[in-house]
Order: C-alpha cells, then sequence, then structure tokens
C-alpha cells in the first residue's frame, strides 16, 4: 500500500507495475487529467478576483444556462485531453457530439466527464468538481461510449472546495490526493477510502418529494429520519457524494414527475460514481438494478441515482424495491 504524501505521479507508476504488460499508455491519460484540474483548480480559486463568474449568456446540450466558469473548464478538459494522444475520443457533458482528436488517432482509451459539476453553485462559494469516466477503445466510434459502467478501467472527480481532493479508482479500490499547492502536487491523504457499511447522513432534496415517482421512497426516507439520520444536501453532486464516501450515509436523485428517468447523466455522472462507490464497498443503484450494468443507449442518458454504504442500500431495497 502507498504511504501518506505519496505523490499521484508516483502512485500511478507504482499501480501499473502491478501489470507487466502495461504500455503506460494509461498512466499518461491520468496525468492529463490531473494537469488539467490544476488548472482548473488554480482558476476555481481566483473566481472572485477575475472575470470568470457569472453566466456566459447561453445554454448547453442539456438545456442548462452556462456557466463562465463552465465554458473554461470545458475547454481546459479538451485541450488537455486531446493533446496527450491517449484518447480516442472526448464526451463532454457541455457538448452534443463526442470529439475526436487528431493526436489521439491510435489511442486505447475514451473518456466521458463533466466538466465543473455544480456549476450552478459557482456563484455562492460552494464545492464544486470535474468528474470522469475512462473505458477501453472498442468499435472507434461513438459506440465505444455506450459500454456498461462495470467495464470502466479508471474513473473519479476532483472536487474543489476548501482543499482540492483527486479521488481515483482503477478498479483496486479508492484512493484520494490532496493537492498541496506550494509544491504543485497531489499527494495520498485518504487512502484506501472505504464506505462506513452504516452511515448517519442522508442527502436527497426534499423539497421535490411531491413529485417522486416511486411514493415508498418518502417511507424510506422517514425510517431514515426515525433511526436518527441527519439531512445534508449541498446540491453539488461532487460533494454530497464525496461527503457520502467518507463519511457515510446514502446520497439519492431520484426520479420524479419533471424527470421521469432521473436528472443525472448517466456517463458523466452516475457510472464513475457508482464505480467509485462499489470500489468503496458501498452500492449504487437505479431504485431497480444496479448502475454499473446499466448499458447506455445514449451518450446524454438519464438515470436515477441512489448510492450509499450497505445498511442504507438494503434497507432501500426493502422498503423502496420490495415494498
Amino acid at each position: 500500500m502507498a504511504k501518506i504524501g505519496t505523490d499521484l505521479n508516483s502512485f500511478i507508476l507504482e499501480e501499473e507495475r502491478k501489470y507487466p504488460n502495461a504500455t503506460g499508455s494509461l498512466s499518461r491519460a491520468l496525468v492529463a487529467i490531473e494537469s488539467a484540474t490544476k488548472v482548473i483548480a488554480s482558476h476555481v480559486r481566483m473566481a472572485g478576483l477575475v472575470d470568470v463568474l457569472g453566466k456566459a449568456g447561453k445554454t448547453n446540450v442539456q438545456g442548462e444556462e452556462v456557466q463562465k466558469l463552465d465554458e473554461l473548464a470545458n475547454r481546459l478538459m479538451v485541450e488537455y485531453l486531446s493533446q496527450c494522444g491517449e484518447f480516442f475520443a472526448l464526451a463532454s457533458e457541455e457538448l452534443e457530439e463526442p470529439i475526436f482528436p487528431e493526436e489521439g488517432k491510435n489511442g486505447k482509451y475514451v473518456i466521458a466527464f463533466d466538466p465543473l459539476d455544480g456549476s450552478s453553485n459557482i456563484d455562492v462559494n460552494v464545492s464544486i468538481g470535474t468528474i470522469f469516466s475512462i473505458h477501453r477503445r472498442v468499435n472507434s466510434d461513438v459506440s465505444d461510449f455506450l459500454q456498461e459502467g462495470y467495464k470502466q478501467v479508471a474513473a473519479g472527480y476532483v472536487i474543489y472546495g476548501s482543499s482540492t481532493m483527486f479521488v481515483l479508482s482503477t478498479g483496486n479500490g479508492v484512493n484520494g490526493f490532496t493537492l498541496d499547492p506550494s509544491v504543485g502536487m497531489y499527494l495520498l491523504s485518504h487512502p484506501n477510502i472505504k464506505i462506513p457499511e452504516k452511515g448517519k447522513i442522508y442527502s436527497i432534496n426534499e423539497s421535490n418529494d411531491k413529485k417522486w415517482i416511486d411514493k415508498g421512497l418518502k417511507d424510506y426516507i422517514e425510517s431514515l429520519k426515525e433511526e436518527g439520520y441527519t439531512s445534508r444536501y449541498i446540491g453539488s453532486m461532487v460533494a454530497d457524494v464525496h461527503r457520502t464516501l467518507i463519511k457515510g450515509g446514502m446520497f439519492a436523485y431520484p426520479a420524479d414527475s419533471k424527470s421521469k428517468n432521473g436528472k443525472l447523466r448517466l456517463l458523466y455522472e452516475a457510472a464513475p460514481m457508482a464505480f467509485l462507490t462499489v470500489q468503496a464497498q458501498g452500492v449504487a443503484t437505479t431504485g431497480k438494478e444496479d448502475i454499473l450494468n446499466v448499458k447506455p443507449t445514449d451518450i446524454h442518458q438519464r438515470v436515477p441515482v441512489f448510492l450509499g454504504g450497505k445498511y442504507e442500500m438494503e434497507k432501500l431495497k426493502q422498503v423502496l424495491i420490495n415494498g
């Protein structure tokens, strides 16, 4: 096991050595993500001092208002990931169609990413983040993005909060690295993250409870309250999930009468967060099936999301699915 304080680059190389046939391609891909998010982090820290706050005056493919920092983060991710040459294709939550960079024509991987999750919270200085999901290149076309989540070779997020953290899994558990701005490196601070089997926090937007499609969900939430659970909902998925990974409990964004298929995007949010949750020994479900088993039919597909510790998810199964 890597020691506390190990830098991310060294950690990635050490993981690579475990695979004698590794070519270094995935390592270089992860380093490109690392570099892009460091630059994004520097802009986030300066957001109140330079002109990157506020709306950009346009909507994205999801029909959502684009923030200036959204545009900047997306441009940086596309630039760094394209130039590294390891990605055959890039799919961004902000873009209608994937990008096939010339530099990546021989790349082994495709990546889907949300360049700046929680961007509606930018103006009020709430934690935001970058989420990514990496699959192997299989068919050399857009169908490479339509693979189940369990086939991910790596997934992670970077949370820009009181500190900047890079949380990563390559299928061998979950590790968190905190950015030390004095040396410009991500250093291992949270090795082998595991979700507590039983937590004390539930995270869901209860103001939507009258719109929830599955009425059993209200009974589930009430049962958690009766056990003494506390409600914590930030409204920035990366922040809510990060807390859930560290402290346990459950996070949910269910389907409702307005978003009948759920609101969170499968490729850019649900699948990578589910991968991390399962790697941290938790459970991730749509309420009907494991998120990692869902085969996408569209790159902007949405799904309901429930993830958390084993206790909370088993209770969910009993109350919601079997109820």
